[in-house]
């Protein structure tokens, strides 16, 4: 898929098919945040997949909207250490790219925020240093997705965003 393209289509989609990814697939999509850039190439990230049924439950009790983390086919927690202030930034940039990696297999994503950070730290046995940032999840989209229907402007156009222009300020 065209970058652009990726980028302008891709939509959180919290509605996944039952089934398990190929471990192939989900290798790329992890490898995709492996190669994210970051501050002073220090790949601030641990990816924990959360395979075993009690970490999920765990991770569902802990984030906004659990039943997502539950039924998905794939959900990571992605994990930072300190150093530097831009760490938060730097798992961005890596569940960014994981997402867009994901679309690029025909697998749609979403994003959880994380409600109760105390309780995924214990359920991934996380050290003081480290702190969850968000719970990513993939899987087979419910609905069929077919991004090459309409271009990457006809994509943006529709996207409920601000208007590039009021997101511009020329100094």
């Amino acid at each position: 898929m065209d970058v652009r393209l990726a980028i302008a289509s891709k939509r959180d989609e919290r509605r996944y098919a039952g089934a398990e990814l190929p471990w192939d697939v989900v290798e790329r999509i992890l490898d995709a945040g492996r190669l994210a850039g970051s501050a002073r190439n220090r790949q601030p990230w641990i990816f924990y997949v959360l395979d075993s049924p009690g970490a999920r439950a765990a991770a569902a009790d802990a984030v906004y909207i659990g039943s997502v983390v539950r039924e998905a086919p794939l959900a990571v927690a992605l994990v930072v250490t300190p150093g530097g202030g831009l760490v938060d930034f730097d798992a961005g940039r890596a569940a960014q790219s994981m997402m867009l990696a994901a679309w690029g297999e025909g697998v749609v994503s979403c994003p959880h925020g994380i409600a109760d950070q105390e309780r995924l730290r214990g359920a991934l046995g996380l050290e003081d240093a480290e702190r969850a940032v968000v719970v990513l999840t993939f899987g087979e989209p419910g609905l069929p997705r077919r991004p090459e229907r309409r271009t990457a402007n006809a994509w943006s156009r529709r996207a409920r965003r601000l208007p590039l222009e009021q997101l511009i300020r020329r100094v």
